[in-house]
């Protein structure tokens, strides 16, 4: 096998894609550009390095969308969710994981494949010839975005990404607050105290909101345009849709009884979930921020039980970059214009690392199977990578095209089922089975192993 697959990126799109080829008995070099050059948010040179969050949210695979992701990735035998597994965290019915072992995993599952290769380098330039994937992620390059530019004739499209902040454990009053998942979810006394939860009565949260809607922002850059994703937005940015905002959002006291006051039913709760096995370090749920760091210390004092935190990363805000996927990318996920490259990963347009992971591997099996000579058909839209490759590549409203999340709204319909929140357990139901079946059949004749 003289070809060879080249993937730009190493987050958790590039890493998947680069496994899946791998896997198929295609030589693989991942061009990453860390720490060669750095960016906002990354830290570390490990590959599939977590960011924003260390959750890969829940792992119901029979009632929930991306459940149903995990489960079609481990079939596939991807890394990533083999990674998340074995450095997997308490979260209730979540799946979190540890975030520095998890990237420490599939680093050394790569590199210790014969068929992987790792260049540090920056790619700056969209190639002629060979067979590429590229997985620039969120923070793709200036030189890099500015060549996609060129070759798309329109620049991408753009919103921002925001990250919660990371509180020390041991600065956290635990007089106040107390673990406790929602609804006391989980099969173990560990899952089910998987969450540290702080709670607020009315004046509390009314001075929280005060706090917040009144603290010091970041400021964008002349020209930048304040597009957030709705599925990441900051808090201030919810605060500013309405007070009680927070209360029916992230800040939710529904399905949690408060043992220091059993009686007291709380006005609002701020939920904090385990970072790293350790339990040393916990991030604040749902809490994505723009505001400057002085200012969060301010505000997040105010809330009970971390009057004294200190701080392991405060939050910060970036900028995403993503294509118009309907209008520039085939069903093979290949760029029209130069159907040598294929693109994967948030840049596609899909929102969240599960989804960025699995358009990364079905990217490699995909290129994978062009190198090999033969035509791999993409999964079908029963499927839940199914569902997601058919919105970026032709189901979205192109001119209203937006990153998005794996969901059954994506899913065709199943004939005969009640509509409605009342029939909506038996629907996911049979969504999921149909799913299951469906992704099976797909993966059958492509059982291709040669790892």
């Amino acid at each position: 096998m003289t070809d060879t697959l080249h993937i730009v990126g190493g987050g958790m799109a590039g890493s998947e894609a680069a496994w899946a080829a791998a896997k198929q008995g295609i030589p693989v070099v991942i061009h990453e550009m860390r720490p060669l050059v750095a960016t906002f948010a990354h830290k570390t040179e490990h590959l599939a390095e977590m960011v924003c969050s260390n959750s890969f949210r829940s792992d119901d695979d029979e009632q929930n969308a991306v459940g149903l992701l995990h489960w079609e990735m481990r079939a596939a035998g991807g890394v990533v969710m083999e990674a998340a597994d074995a450095n997997r965290l308490p979260a209730g019915g979540a799946l979190a994981v540890d975030r520095d072992p998890f990237a420490e995993y599939v680093t050394k599952k790569l590199l210790s494949h014969p068929l992987i290769s790792l260049s540090r380098e920056e790619v700056t330039e969209l190639p002629a010839d060979g067979h590429w994937i590229f997985a620039t992620g969120p923070l793709t390059s200036t030189a890099l975005g500015a060549a996609i530019a060129r070759e798309t004739g329109s620049e991408a499209l753009a919103f921002f990404d925001a990250i919660a902040p990371i509180v020390y454990f041991d600065s956290i009053d635990m007089s106040k607050a107390w673990m406790q998942s929602r609804y006391d979810k989980g099969e173990t006394e560990e899952e089910r105290t998987a969450y540290l939860n702080c709670p607020m009565d009315k004046a509390q949260y009314d001075a929280f909101i005060d706090a917040l809607l009144g603290a010091d922002k970041t400021e964008f850059h002349e020209g930048e345009t304040a597009g957030y994703f709705d599925g990441c937005l900051p808090i201030e940015v919810m605060a500013e849709r309405g007070r009680e905002t927070l209360r029916h959002g992230p800040m939710k006291p529904v399905g949690l009884t408060n043992p220091h006051q059993p009686d007291v039913k709380a006005h609002a709760i701020v939920q904090l979930r385990r970072d790293n096995a350790l339990g040393t370090l916990y991030n604040i749920v749902g809490f994505q921020t723009k505001m400057k760091y002085g200012a969060q210390t301010e505000v997040f004092r105010t809330i009970p039980g971390l009057e004294n935190a200190q701080f392991a990363r405060l939050g910060g805000i970036h900028r995403n970059t993503f294509l118009n996927s309907p209008t520039l990318l085939d069903a093979q996920m290949r760029l029209r214009s130069r159907p040598n490259i294929r693109f994967a990963g948030q840049i596609t347009g899909v929102e969240g690392y599960v989804e960025s992971a699995a358009m990364g591997l079905l990217a490699g099996r995909l290129a994978a199977a062009e190198i090999l000579g033969h035509t791999a058909d993409a999964p079908p839209p029963t499927t839940a990578t199914g569902a997601l490759v058919t919105h970026i590549t032709g189901g979205a409203e192109a001119k209203t095209f937006q990153p998005m999340n794996v969901n059954f709204g994506l899913f065709p319909p199943v004939e005969g089922l009640k509509g409605g929140r009342r029939g909506r357990r038996d629907r996911y139901q049979a969504y999921t089975d149909r799913a299951k079946a469906d992704w099976s059949a797909w993966l059958a004749p492509q059982a291709v192993d040669a790892a």
